[in-house]
């Protein structure tokens, strides 16, 4: 499971053909609210796999090593780091959720507490997964909401895979009407 370092947009992570573009035609035409997302690396068989024996298989000792990946990142400085909340699905499901395993390790290393009660799903939403970006859009508009004010100005999301980006533009949403100023994000993996 090799990092992607290959071209890719300097805001959204999306990986690109050209080394000579530096922010991707969606970036530019509408600009995430969000400042940055960095992946690991590209969502291939290794990584899905990975994620799915973590998600599916619920093999929670994998968040870990998962994790140990993200930390090697050049991680911006943050105030604090919030995972992308599961719904009561998912968790009723799973029994956990993997971003809040993975977010512990990331707000360890950076030395920041992880704040994992601010932010949550209003509604239960269907899987992004198998949907096309109009549907992952209409699936989580207004999805997620926040508890009271957000003690820290600048946040780190964390999630497992980005896709289209929706998830975690409507997190951002969320985030800076709960007052922060910066919103970064970081995955595990990218789709291309």
């Amino acid at each position: 499971m090799a990092r992607y370092t290959g071209p890719a947009c300097e805001v959204c992570a999306r990986p690109f053909a050209s080394p000579l573009s530096t922010i991707c035609g969606e970036c530019l035409k509408k600009p995430p609210p969000f400042v940055r997302a960095q992946s690991y690396t590209l969502y291939g068989e290794t990584m899905k796999e990975a994620i799915h024996l973590l998600k599916y298989s619920r093999i929670k000792r994998l968040a870990r090593p998962l994790a140990a990946r993200l930390v090697g990142l050049s991680l911006p400085e943050v105030d604090a780091v919030i995972p992308v909340p599961i719904g009561l699905g998912g968790l009723r499901e799973r029994g956990f959720n993997q971003t809040l395993q993975i977010g512990r390790v990331v707000a360890r290393h950076l030395g920041v507490p992880m704040i994992a009660d601010v932010l949550y799903r209003k509604r239960e939403t269907a899987r992004q997964a198998g949907l096309t970006r109009t549907q992952r859009i209409a699936n989580l508009r207004g999805a997620f909401g926040t508890r009271g004010p957000l003690p820290a100005r600048r946040v780190l999301l964390v999630d497992d895979v980005i896709t289209t980006g929706t998830t975690a533009s409507e997190c951002a949403k969320a985030l800076r009407k709960a007052g922060a100023a910066e919103i970064h994000v970081v995955t595990l993996a990218r789709t291309y």
